[in-house]
């Protein structure tokens, strides 16, 4: 129950955040552009807390349904208005004033990305390099010959520093691209060349985990199952288990590395393991019964120990990657643009057929997504909520009535041809409201299958 709560918070100050800051940007440039603003809701509905603060008596609101928000401006088309208060009306303003208010609320979702950037890569963020283990049998990372423990340092002719930065280069060459070219190094320092070939995953539509479907998986060193401490209370001491303790075999099966431990115990909760130890060069057997304990939605099995320090460096896995005030603000601007650019590519090829509709992510997987960022540290959280704010900035900016980017596309045909008929509009925004129903529909049956799926 404290996981599903750890999760749940986390996705909503996600939500909270960005919905503020997206709804924030219109209400600012509204005011700027001396609109009146009536009312400022997170959440749609009713308002569960209200409350009118300056001069204008702008009402602020939080809404009983949170997925969203909205700045209600003085508007004759949606009642009377005064005549002296008409001036301040949204509809009286030049048609580029509307377009200003109406695209500020995207473009303060990919300025909140933009200043999220520039912190953590000045800040400096450390995180896994980007070496590779051992391919999955069969796999394209198996046929390219890719081995344990190489480390990437080119990926189609791109320097690439981090996990991260491999994955990214990867995923964007490979939306137009069927072999990508790996410059890598071995642990023996020997330069060579794999080509992987992708084709397999961009017939697939890119669906599910498209790293590991190639074969690409993180380098995990062998560790030995050696025991450094254990948690007081847990069920290894109260079975008696010591720090120093080998686990030579869990139930008959022999354990030669320490992540072999880890998987046999996570899947087992609740069942009672026999564990053989070699202890001061005798073997002896303890039956531990691994404690369950949710996690990601499921049960797993913990039993309190720690693996023995085996001497491998922290400079050897990871390393921390930052940039001067100038520089790492380019950086956050590149990295904005990219992710922006790339999101929009997705969306089209989904379009067209190329990517698979399943890739479309609802509130749920958002908020499992939330809480596994959350729980990897801060700087990974900060990472998430400027990817999920250039997404509904990009999101929000489709020539789709009913979104800004719908209101935008008016504004524009209204300085080609003139304003649009109040049936015209009405029209496109019936079009844009069964087309939104559509996307979430998708979200939703997407969010479930993967539950049921797992």
């Amino acid at each position: 129950m404290s996981n599903f709560l750890f999760y749940l918070a986390a996705f909503a100050l996600v939500l909270g955040v960005l919905i503020i800051v997206h709804e924030y940007g219109h209400y600012l440039v509204a005011r700027w552009s001396g609109v009146k603003v009536l009312r400022f809701s997170v959440g749609f509905g009713r308002p569960v807390w209200s409350k009118r603060i300056g001069n204008d008596g702008t009402e602020w609101a939080i809404g009983l349904f949170p997925l969203g928000g909205y700045v209600k401006m003085l508007d004759e088309r949606e009642g009377a208005v005064a005549p002296e208060e008409q001036h301040r009306s949204f509809n009286r303003q030049s048609v580029g004033r509307r377009i200003a208010i109406v695209a500020a609320g995207p473009v303060a979702n990919l300025v909140l990305a933009v200043l999220v950037y520039w912190g953590l890569f000045w800040h400096g963020m450390e995180e896994p390099k980007p070496i590779l283990g051992m391919p999955s049998i069969s796999s394209p990372a198996a046929a390219a010959g890719i081995e344990n423990g190489e480390r990437v340092l080119k990926v189609g002719g791109e320097l690439v520093q981090t996990w991260q930065d491999m994955r990214w280069s990867l995923l964007r060459k490979a939306v137009d691209e069927d072999a990508i070219e790996f410059e890598l190094i071995n642990q023996k320092g020997e330069i060579a060349i794999r080509r992987l070939d992708v084709s397999s995953s961009r017939a697939d539509g890119w669906e599910g985990d498209a790293l590991e479907k190639l074969g690409i998986r993180f380098y995990r060193p062998k560790i030995p199952p050696v025991l450094g401490t254990i948690s007081p209370q847990s069920a290894a001491a109260e079975a008696g288990l010591s720090a120093g303790d080998e686990i030579l075999a869990i139930d008959g099966k022999p354990t030669s590395a320490w992540s072999e431990v880890v998987h046999i115990v996570r899947n087992s909760p609740g069942q009672a393991l026999n564990f053989e130890i070699l202890r001061s060069g005798e073997r002896r057997v303890f039956k531990i019964t691994p404690v369950v304990v949710e996690e990601g939605g499921r049960g797993i099995g913990r039993i309190g120990v720690a693996v023995r320090d085996a001497g491998l460096a922290r400079g050897d896995l990871m390393i921390t990657v930052s940039y001067g005030p100038l520089s790492a603000l380019g950086k956050a601007f590149d990295e904005t643009w990219d992710k922006s650019v790339f999101s929009l590519v997705m969306m089209g090829k989904m379009v067209t057929g190329e990517v698979s509709w399943r890739n479309i992510s609802g509130p749920v997987t958002i908020a499992d997504y939330a809480g596994q960022s959350a729980k990897l540290g801060i700087d990974y959280y900060l990472k998430f909520l400027a990817l999920v704010s250039i997404s509904l900035a990009v999101l929000n900016l489709l020539p789709i009535p009913i979104l800004d980017g719908g209101h935008l596309l008016y504004y524009v045909l209204e300085i080609i041809r003139g304003p649009l008929s109040e049936r015209s509009m009405e029209i496109g925004q019936q079009i844009g409201l069964a087309l939104m129903l559509l996307l979430m529909a998708f979200a939703f049956y997407n969010d479930i299958n993967r539950l049921i799926s797992g």
